[in-house]
């Protein structure tokens, strides 16, 4: 990998969630011109609560996102758990993150959210920045199939947990505004990363952004999918990797993907991925990246070997 960091890529990863967090976990490794632009339709938890109260961005993708870039000395280890903390009481506090309070509270005192997650980045030490794809809080709605019915579900824990195959998504209110910062990122990059992540709710939300679409479709950089390793339950149950994909061209016909990376231990049909793959005009790239125990979870060290030699051109 790039051992000093001094130069690499101009990479700006797009998700949410625990997806983005393994994403970003991998990117920090290989690249120090990180960007992550991250969803801002969660409804739930702390963050739904903040959200609910104070009118605020939701912030617990952001600071999950935070959270990831912080670095492995005792600094970063020290922060990434602190912002990550969860208050367990009896009362208001409850469950809330602490992050989640201090992103709130810098943007309270500054004004401007794209400062704020700025200003916390520098106290972590994070290792690339934070930013909104939408510059207002946004809900997801989701056409869903039961039993040959079809029904509209809102909120982002909703979409998640409903019954039922989600068709597609939609954002409420409808062409919201992007983050400008955002857009720039995506303009100026050497590569955009889709994924992983769940599917409907973090990752296809960039692309009912008007003008962040705008700019996916039109940069120069190159795009690459990273797949999960496993569906998501209550969004993309029975899903196969090439189903990902699929759904991924309804929702935008015209993108064009590059690369996508899979995990060889959950493909079932390589011909039917490629395929898959090639309907979008990229290639497949298969390595072992899933952690060794087994989990369907990314292994950092593993997912970055692979995107460095990709960014590269040596894979």
């Amino acid at each position: 990998m790039n051992e000093g960091l001094d130069e690499g890529p101009k990479v700006v990863a797009l998700g949410g969630g625990h997806g983005l967090y393994a994403s970003l976990s991998a990117l920090r490794r290989v690249t120090p011109r990180l960007t992550a632009v991250v969803t801002v339709a969660d409804d739930g938890g702390s963050s739904g609560r903040l959200r609910r109260e104070l009118g605020v961005l939701p912030p617990g993708d952001l600071r999950m996102a935070l959270a990831a870039l912080c670095g492995d000395d005792e600094w970063g280890r020290t922060w990434s758990e602190v912002v990550q903390h969860r208050f367990r009481s009896e009362g208001d506090l409850h469950g809330h993150a602490i992050g989640n309070l201090l992103i709130v509270a810098l943007w309270e005192r500054l004004g401007d959210t794209v400062s704020g997650l700025d200003w916390l980045g520098r106290l972590l030490g994070a290792h690339g920045r934070v930013l909104p794809m939408s510059s207002v809080p946004l809900d997801i709605a989701a056409e869903v199939e039961l039993d040959g019915e079809v029904s509209t579900v809102r909120g982002q824990v909703a979409c998640a947990l409903t019954p039922g195959r989600v068709r597609a998504i939609s954002l409420l209110p409808e062409d919201p505004p992007a983050c400008p910062e955002a857009v720039q990122a995506v303009l100026d990059a050497d590569w955009v990363v889709f994924g992983p992540g769940s599917w409907f709710t973090s990752v296809l939300p960039h692309l009912k952004v008007p003008e962040l679409a705008e700019a996916l479709h039109t940069t120069r950089a190159r795009r690459l999918v990273a797949l999960n390793l496993a569906p998501q339950p209550g969004e993309t149950d029975g899903f196969s990797p090439q189903k990902h994909l699929e759904v991924l061209r309804q929702h935008a016909p015209s993108l064009e993907i590059d690369v996508v990376v899979a995990d060889t231990g959950v493909i079932e049909d390589r011909e039917e991925l490629e395929k898959a793959a090639a309907d979008l005009g990229g290639r497949l790239v298969l390595a072992s990246v899933a952690d060794e125990d087994g989990s369907p979870r990314h292994d950092a060290q593993r997912l970055a070997s692979v995107l460095d030699e990709i960014f590269r051109e040596k894979r």
